[in-house]
């Protein structure tokens, strides 16, 4: 499920392009199919790094990618090991939101990319995720989970504070909505419920083969219904 739109941005080869907090490196396999770019995943855990690598090694082996280079690094967001102005891109997708020093990990990130370069922030939207905090209290209170929900306003605010000047946004991934919202209804550690798990089984489908009709009803209710806030910065 990719939530940043590549399309905007303008990579050219040669570039370096920082996930930051990558999981298990869903955005840092987009990016390695870049073409002649140096993609870097960063994130806390090893076991999503582990998958992480797993993923851009099956890229290597099926020759899926852009004829760059790939790394991994295990790091705090609030404390990046990396040079002033070293990417030339960074994403930040679905991090902030779990991240209880945001101002410093703001801070962090801004340092690390190059001026006059994209930042891509993507967090849960404010009121999809408040009816998540409404439905369920174990959602709310989840391990590693959510320890705020943004308004546009408070994201922006936060960002344009750190020297970052806002160019575009979008929403996205508005069929995840319900799911997760039903998920929550019914307790989100149950694993055994028939239309959580055809809900979900709909979800792998659509992520898998992306058929035309699913992509025109999530793009018509985007803006009304989509689970990501997506913003798009530059660094002054």
């Amino acid at each position: 499920m990719i939530t940043v739109d590549f399309n905007r941005l303008s990579i050219r080869p040669g570039h370096r392009i920082l996930d930051i907090g990558c999981g298990t490196g869903r955005h840092t396999c987009a990016a390695y199919m870049q073409p002649h770019i140096f993609t870097v995943g960063a994130d806390l855990s090893f076991s999503a790094l582990g998958e992480a690598k797993d993923r851009l090694m099956l890229h290597d082996r099926l020759g899926r990618h852009g004829n760059g280079r790939w790394g991994l690094c295990a790091t705090d967001t609030t404390r990046l090991p990396f040079l002033n102005n070293i990417f030339d891109l960074v994403i930040c997708s679905e991090v902030l939101e779990h991240v209880r020093d945001h101002r410093r990990a703001v801070t962090e990130i801004a340092r690390v990319l190059h001026p006059g370069r994209p930042l891509v922030v993507s967090v849960p939207r404010y009121w999809p995720e408040k009816i998540c905090w409404s439905i369920s209290k174990a959602y709310r209170l989840a391990e590693g989970g959510h320890v705020r929900i943004y308004s546009k306003g408070e994201l922006i605010d936060l960002l344009t504070a750190a020297g970052l000047r806002l160019g575009g946004i979008h929403w996205a991934h508005s069929l995840h909505t319900p799911y997760w919202w039903l998920k929550c209804l019914v307790g989100p550690q149950r694993k055994d419920h028939l239309l959580v798990n055809l809900y979900h089984r709909f979800l792998t489908w659509d992520i898998m083969h992306q058929p035309q009709i699913t992509r025109f009803f999530d793009k018509l209710l985007n803006p009304l219904l989509g689970k990501s806030l997506v913003l798009y910065f530059m660094k002054d």
